[in-house]
């Protein structure tokens, strides 16, 4: 009988503490009836309750005294010729990769347009990315399941987003052909049936590779089972997106889109030809990213398109420093990498990405007052997607007013295709951008030459761009 006493007493107890603990942190009567007095019920709350119920917020929050007249001149400008649609995939990293590219060969050789195969380079991109799955989930085998490193490899089994590092890596390694040797299909548009399915046989195969390991099993061995997995990945992909060709025939045009020559090449003769070897080799990665140290060299764990690849690599700057670098590689006509955290503030129908767009204080009658550095901390913003960079507008004294990005949304989308950005959006959303390195400062050079300061793969700014 005592013993059963203790036992109430104990489980009393143990329920008081509980609810006192509810009592300390939780919602309490008395803060109910204080937190329900912010909302009044007045002519104008219905009237906002009602329209916000009903309508989409953005264009409710839509700034009308900021749908003026849009200026779209621009002091400097790189020609370009032809907007690329990614269509339903992850793959702007890649359309803007290779228009960069092929901005040089339009000019170099009076192309009337040129489209490089993006289903090519991301055939290779996704066989190369199960194999660094494949062979992490063998490096790490011999940690536990729960282990940070497994768990983010699980979680970030390979998908279709990417960086310029993903370029390099790919095209470098793999070569470049035209769109009409390697065209689109139903599945490099729409990628996520294709990326769900390979997903999973690859977190299947990373469990068996595991289980592998545990037994005992030789590196070998594991060489030889991982080479039947990435042919059942490979046949997945042929099934998808095509067989890549080795040789093919192109027939160059002049402005005009007269024949000028038919020319016989490999994938890497192409990228000899018409693309641009330095820059895959000799890029330099920019940051601004105020929540780390400025004038420092960064590298991103596991961070890379092939497991042999290189890891991300990049100097973290203040925005005007990059602004410097930029203004003087589109004077020389020279497109760039840039990624943005591009659905903060955007005015698609105009193609218009300005912080006045739209108005959510006034709506909200509340205020958002976190800078960019808390931003990037609280995972709020981040950079989310790539484009090429290809015009600023200078004021008297040199400084930018605007710039001007070419989309991989097709040409329907935005300003033709294009997107505008104020110089004030700029500073608050621009995260990346790739360089040659002519127009990088002696400063830059210099920090690249330090050991760079290593950070986790699972760091709240580096997820893929899409």
């Amino acid at each position: 009988m005592r013993r059963k006493l203790f036992l109430v007493w104990v489980l009393t107890a143990a329920m008081a503490t509980v609810q006192a603990q509810d009592k300390q942190g939780g919602i309490s009567s008395d803060m109910l009836k204080q937190i329900k007095q912010s909302y009044q019920g007045t002519a104008a709350d219905k009237a906002l309750r009602n329209a916000i119920g009903n309508n989409s917020i953005s264009r409710l929050a839509l700034n009308q005294e900021n749908l003026t007249g849009m200026d779209t001149h621009f002091s400097i400008r790189v020609n370009s010729k032809g907007i690329t649609d990614q269509k339903k995939s992850g793959r702007c990293w890649l359309f803007t990769g290779l228009n960069v590219m092929r901005a040089k060969a339009i000019a170099k050789y009076n192309l009337p347009e040129l489209e490089f195969s993006e289903n090519y380079s991301f055939f290779w991109d996704q066989l190369e990315k199960s194999n660094l799955f494949l062979q992490s989930i063998i490096d790490t085998a011999d940690k536990p399941i729960d282990d940070r490193n497994v768990e983010w490899l699980f979680q970030n089994a390979p998908g279709d987003g990417g960086t310029f590092t993903g370029v390099a890596d790919i095209v470098g390694k793999y070569g470049l052909v035209p769109s009409e040797a390697m065209p689109e299909t139903n599945s490099s548009e729409n990628t996520s049936q294709m990326r769900s399915l390979t997903v999973q046989k690859l977190k299947e195969f990373g469990l068996q590779l595991r289980d592998m390991v545990a037994q005992g099993a030789k590196p070998a061995a594991l060489a030889r089972q991982k080479t039947e997995m990435l042919g059942t990945i490979y046949r997945m992909l042929v099934l998808n997106l095509g067989v890549p060709p080795t040789e093919f025939t192109y027939i160059r045009r002049n402005a005009k889109g007269e024949p000028v020559a038919t020319e016989q090449h490999t994938p890497m003769t192409f990228l000899a030809q018409y693309g641009d070897p330095q820059l895959l080799k000799s890029y330099v990665m920019l940051m601004n990213d105020p929540s780390r140290e400025y004038y420092q060299c960064y590298e991103i764990a596991n961070d890379r398109h092939r497991y042999d690849g290189k890891n991300w690599t990049y100097v973290n700057l203040p925005a005007d420093d990059i602004k410097e670098m930029a203004i003087a590689s589109l004077k020389d006509s020279t497109m760039m990498y840039f990624s943005c955290d591009v659905n903060k503030f955007i005015n698609s129908d105009r193609g218009l990405l300005d912080l006045n767009n739209y108005d959510y204080a006034s709506l909200m009658g509340v205020t958002f007052g976190m800078d960019k550095k808390q931003r990037i901390q609280t995972f709020t913003s981040g950079s989310t997607h790539a484009m090429t960079l290809m015009a600023v507008d200078l004021d008297e004294q040199g400084k930018p007013r605007k710039w001007m990005v070419e989309n991989s949304w097709g040409a329907g989308s935005g300003y033709r295709g294009h997107l505008i950005m104020t110089d004030e959006w700029f500073n608050e959303y621009m995260f990346r951008l790739v360089l040659e390195p002519q127009y990088v400062t002696a400063r830059v050079k210099a920090l690249l030459k330090q050991k760079p300061i290593q950070l986790p793969a699972w760091d709240p700014m580096f997820a893929n761009e899409n």
